[in-house]
């Protein structure tokens, strides 16, 4: 065997999220079926990412393409997952270990997400132009991560005529969720679309859904709806496959994906082809809540599972 894949997670304590990740996981090795792939998690969960790279070593890999399974490029991908990698990597000079970029926003997943909003179980018949979308971003403490949610919204709003979006956060950033569905109420809307840009379930994903049914109980006048996060839609699974073709072919990519002209974003499909004028060690591996070993609890007493970085996505 000559190459192969790690896809590198984030873990979670939630036996629900690592079983999602494994289901992704097998759909990424059904479109892969020339590579051996193996997968990992930085904290939590087990195999651990180190866990992930030895055994493609164990089975011959001579080069390994390293792909992040999340969504934007916050401080796992741009610190965390990176100083993992580059350790095994300086102690294993005889392997090539390259480095993928995080899914992010791009046409395909823009459809997923379109798709998931459009799913959304309705019981009245409402108008898309009397509907509000919330989407729910994780949070950081990264602005440029933050922001890529805004983009998102936008993106949707315009390509799905809702008559209305704001953006909204699980944590860390604001506004967080329970606050901002209160303030849309003010709006006027009939029916609110909340739809979490996650890849999978986790502490962070209930609680949206937890907020959402809280405020839906205090108002029975306007519709709420739950949309599912993205999971293993057909199209997130492309994403990762296209994801280890980049690194594969040492593809550039620049913003022009999301370009109108470029491709065929949701909403201006007609546009398409228009000529353009003029941090985690202490907690890497010791597993989820379904696990038969006591969690680690810091001196304060709180579990780890804070806001900012304990779900996927």
């Amino acid at each position: 065997m000559d190459t192969a894949v790690m896809i590198c997670g984030h873990g979670s304590r939630d036996p629900e999220a690592i079983a999602e990740f494994a289901l992704v996981a097998a759909g990424i090795k059904a479109r892969l079926p020339a590579m051996a792939v193996e997968t990992g998690y930085l904290e939590f969960a087990r195999p651990t990412i180190r866990d992930g790279l030895e055994a493609l070593k164990s089975r011959g890999a001579r080069r390994i393409l390293a792909v992040p399974g999340m969504l934007f490029a916050a401080s796992h991908i741009k610190n965390d997952l990176p100083w993992e990698v580059n350790s095994f990597a300086a102690a294993n000079p005889a392997i090539e270990l390259r480095f993928g970029r995080e899914l992010a926003i791009e046409p395909k997943l823009l459809r997923a997400a379109a798709d998931r909003i459009a799913a959304a179980r309705a019981e009245r018949a409402v108008a898309r132009a009397d509907t509000l979308l919330l989407v729910v971003g994780r949070g950081t403490n990264d602005p440029d991560a933050n922001s890529n949610i805004a983009k998102l919204t936008r993106m949707l709003w315009e390509g799905t005529g809702f008559g209305w979006a704001e953006t909204a956060f699980s944590g860390v950033a604001s506004p967080l969720v329970e606050p901002a569905l209160r303030r849309v109420l003010r709006m006027g809307f009939r029916r609110v679309v909340v739809f979490p840009y996650f890849l999978f379930t986790g502490v962070l994903v209930k609680r949206i859904y937890a907020a959402v049914d809280r405020v839906a109980a205090a108002h029975p006048e306007t519709e709420f709806l739950k949309a599912s996060y993205l999971r293993d839609h057909d199209l997130v699974l492309d994403c990762f496959a296209d994801r280890v073709g980049e690194i594969v072919d040492g593809e550039p990519r620049m913003n022009c994906q999301l370009c109108k002209y470029r491709s065929q974003v949701i909403g201006y499909e007609h546009d398409a082809g228009v000529p353009q004028a003029g941090h985690h060690h202490h907690v890497r591996g010791i597993g989820t809540d379904a696990d038969p070993a006591p969690h680690h609890h810091h001196g304060n007493g709180h579990d780890h599972d804070h806001d900012h970085d304990h779900d996927h996505g």
